[in-house]
């Protein structure tokens, strides 16, 4: 089965496309990205488990279903996945929120984690990494690498736009992971920026150079 699916109600393209507009602001790029993450949100938890419940309605006490267990871990890849994470939230209140921060060493380019909190017991958790790029793949892969090393088993991977590239390594390197993209951009360029794309998501959230 494939492991990947690219989204394609009409709602979360047309948002992408404005996010592309050069000419919009920080205040509306933050919004467009929790509202993407919010529509995408919807897909991706699809398939959380449920459990029937008691509940007394104005009419009579039935048993009716709530989601079970221990519920869903959100974990932003830092910094540009915390854009995404309120869009989660308004779904989901009660998810717990983990964090995971990587950074290259600049002699071996090997990745390693400056900061990582998730929550406790995360091995029964369903848990949803986001970032809204998915370029190379290579910070992804690592993460979603670090997650697993920690006890994530049931995990999931979110990003509004991907390169070819990086949506093949991360096939490739974690075919246990289901990845939503909300959409399939035609390439990297030899900077490693996505084409069309929509430039530095971290800094148009942000609003730093």
């Amino acid at each position: 089965m494939d492991n990947v699916k690219i989204m394609d109600h009409p709602l979360i393209q047309h948002k992408i496309s404005m996010l592309r507009d050069k000419n919009t602001g920080t205040n509306e790029f933050r919004t467009l990205v929790e509202e993407i993450a919010t529509l995408m949100g919807f897909e991706a938890l699809r398939d959380l488990p449920l459990e029937d419940v008691e509940i007394e309605t104005p009419i009579e006490t039935c048993m009716t279903p709530m989601i079970a267990g221990k519920k869903l871990a959100v974990v932003p890849i830092l910094r540009a996945g915390l854009g995404m994470v309120e869009g989660i939230t308004n779904l989901v209140p009660t998810a717990k929120i983990g964090h995971i921060g990587l950074y290259r060493d600049p002699e071996t380019h090997e990745p390693h984690e400056y900061y990582c909190k998730l929550p406790d017991p995360i091995d029964q958790r369903t848990i949803l990494v986001v970032d809204p790029m998915l370029a190379t793949g290579g910070s992804a892969s690592e993460a979603l690498g670090f997650i697993k090393q920690h006890g994530g088993k049931k995990i999931k991977f979110m990003c509004i736009i991907a390169a070819p590239e990086g949506l093949e390594r991360l096939k490739k390197d974690h075919p246990d992971v289901q990845i939503y993209v909300g959409h399939l951009d035609r390439e990297l360029n030899s900077d490693a920026y996505i084409c069309p794309g929509l430039g530095d998501a971290g800094d148009r959230i942000f609003g730093t150079k």
